[in-house]
């Protein structure tokens, strides 16, 4: 075997094992419920259809709404722009469902530009940020959970996640490992361009 063989040998062992170890933190990441009181409740954007949420987003919102109303945070936070053709933004038809479920239009702020993760998270921040507003828990899909609290704590947010269970994400195990691959190719994109990936346990994240 040649040296150049066994580098290349080498590197992918090497990206196997980082691969499986950030699949199994994705997966202990969006096992857990991290919920407590914080300055304001973030539900991340999906797919909509002229203004009707995807049964994806739909999750994401329920478990939202829920958490405002047991008192986690007196703000709620909706995200996602609008991709090409659409008339309505994922957080027009965030916010809509929230208030059609008895959440008051002055408890909600609307992120609607973000076309992905990173786009919606900084601008996020900002808006937090300009209303001297510090921590916040984020909702989204389990295997979704790992990206957004590392965008958002290197964003300045005290993060906490709380993801939703009624996820068709989790309905199977096919589509649950799509979406393992999808936020894996995610990271490495996020780390390449300057984030920090975070594969540390959670028990030894600072509280």
């Amino acid at each position: 075997m040649t040296g150049l063989v066994r580098l290349a040998v080498a590197s992918l062992v090497g990206l196997a094992a980082i691969s499986g170890w950030a699949a199994y933190r994705i997966g202990q990441q969006g096992a857990l419920d991290e919920v407590r009181p914080a300055d304001a409740i973030v539900i991340l954007g999906a797919a909509q259809y002229d203004g009707r949420p995807s049964p994806v987003l739909e999750a994401r919102i329920a478990h939202g709404v829920d958490l405002y109303r047991a008192g986690v945070a007196p703000i709620l936070v909706v995200t996602g722009g609008k991709t090409a053709g659409d008339r309505t933004t994922e957080a027009a038809a965030a916010r809509a469902w929230a208030e059609g479920q008895g959440v008051p239009a002055a408890a909600i702020i609307a992120e609607d530009r973000g076309r992905t993760t990173l786009e919606s998270l900084e601008t996020v921040a900002a808006l937090l940020r300009d209303r001297g507003l510090s921590s916040a828990v984020f909702v989204s899909d389990r295997t979704h959970m790992l990206r957004v609290l590392r965008i958002a704590t290197d964003q300045g947010v005290t993060a906490w996640g709380s993801p939703t269970t009624r996820s068709p994400v989790d309905a199977d195990a096919g589509g649950r490992a799509e979406a393992i691959v999808h936020e894996l190719g995610a990271l490495a994109i996020y780390f390449v361009g300057g984030g920090h990936l975070l594969l540390e346990d959670p028990a030894t994240k600072s509280p």
